[in-house]
């Protein structure tokens, strides 16, 4: 088991880590829009997403992957009707990678934010 840190993504505002390598496998912790510096990135659905994928991407490549190597996401959203403008933002970003993902409300997240996501990423070559 390897732990992955990394100052380019927000560090763990609680006790775990950004991600753990088990095997050829990468699991992330959920990120939030919250800047590397741990400052929050308050904008609307949009700009969250945004965030939360650079950091999602930044925790990916500390462990020596990318984003087409992920094959499973998360996302938890505050409210569902944010769905339309949360999934264009990931299309985008996953543009030509469709990994297999799981879309939920959930009541509240840290921080009070929109939208938080992990994934499941394989570190297989």
């Amino acid at each position: 088991m390897q732990i992955i840190q990394t100052p380019n993504a927000p560090a763990a505002i609680g006790p775990y880590s950004q991600a753990i390598v088990v095997g050829d496998l990468l699991f992330t912790s959920g990120q939030i829009p919250l800047r590397a510096d741990g400052t929050l990135n308050d904008g609307d659905i949009i700009v969250q997403t945004t965030q939360v994928l650079a950091n999602l991407k930044a925790v990916i490549e500390a462990a020596g992957a990318d984003l087409s190597k992920v094959v499973k996401t998360t996302v938890f959203l505050k409210n569902l009707d944010d769905f339309v403008a949360m999934n264009g933002v990931y299309g985008e970003v996953f543009a030509g990678h469709a990994p297999a993902r799981s879309t939920v409300q959930v009541a509240k997240l840290p921080r009070d934010v929109l939208v938080e996501i992990e994934a499941i990423v394989s570190l297989a070559k």
